[in-house]
């Protein structure tokens, strides 16, 4: 579980978002296109666990193996690479463009609606019997899960909106710290722990995440939910999507970037260290 310090994770973590931009198309659709179904398939895990304890927490505990699993292989998640990528071009990476940037971000976006949407249909599909009957106690749980995170902050008017855009905020400062906690650790076992962290909080808090948005929300209307694609959209994914890009790229990225990879802190620490002359 060998530690690796913050100077070096962060390179890394530049590293990656460069690479992620030169990444061709093919790739960079199937790796989000998994990422976002093995995280659908978490949260109907966790949700599925949560109707048959009766204990959410047990379900927030075990939900992190879902993203533990697709990070160890490789995949991507909006929410990841909306911290990292940036950070590629903030660094003058060379060929790392704005336009390379938003490049991934949408094909990412795209493969991870996909994924959670195909995951989506399977259980939909599971939890009526082959939309043969009414859903099950675990669909019913689902469809006024988007009744309650759409209609419900809609009641509120612009009090909702911005609770909703702190809660897409508050859970991508968390997903994106365990994105950065894989990368302090040399071994699976290291990995798993530092991501495992902040994934049961954000999980556990209720937390807006864009991508489980994207299983919960069109599975709920599949499943009989009292609310529209509209009300998902407006009410939901867009304001969460913004949410989340702030909260992992301000409170993570260049949080980070800023104290420990910029090209200024790195040049300060040299001129100090420097043999006098």
């Amino acid at each position: 579980m060998a530690y690796v310090i913050p100077s070096e994770f962060v390179t890394k973590m530049i590293d990656a978002g460069e690479a992620k931009v030169f990444m061709s198309t093919r790739d960079t659709l199937i790796r989000a296109y998994m990422a976002g179904a093995i995280l659908a398939l978490a949260a109907a895990f966790a949700i599925t666990i949560n109707v048959q304890t009766g204990q959410p927490l047990a379900g927030a505990i075990l939900f992190p193996v879902g993203f533990c699993l697709l990070y160890l292989m490789g995949f991507d998640l909006l929410t990841g690479v909306m911290t990292l990528v940036p950070l590629a071009l903030i660094d003058k990476r060379p060929g790392v463009t704005l336009a390379g940037v938003l490049r991934n971000w949408g094909l990412v976006f795209t493969g991870n609606f996909a994924g959670a949407f195909t995951v989506a249909v399977m259980m939909a599909i599971i939890f009526t019997f082959g939309f043969s009957q009414a859903p099950d106690a675990i669909g019913e749980k689902i469809g006024h899960i988007g009744e309650g995170r759409t209609v419900g902050y809609a009641a509120h008017g612009a009090a909702g909106m911005l609770t909703l855009f702190i809660r897409g905020v508050l859970c991508n400062w968390m997903v994106s710290t365990g994105v950065v906690a894989a990368m302090m650790s040399t071994s699976v076992s290291g990995k798993v722990i530092g991501m495992w962290m902040p994934i049961m909080l954000f999980f556990y808090m209720g937390f807006e995440h864009s991508i489980v948005n994207m299983y919960l929300f069109p599975s709920g209307i599949m499943l009989g939910g009292q609310f529209s694609i509209m009300d998902y959209l407006i009410w939901n994914e867009i304001p969460t999507v913004i949410g989340n890009m702030v909260g992992g790229l301000a409170f993570v990225g260049l949080a980070l970037y800023a104290t420990h990879g910029s090209r200024a802190t790195q040049r300060a620490a040299s001129l100090k260290y420097a043999p006098a002359e």
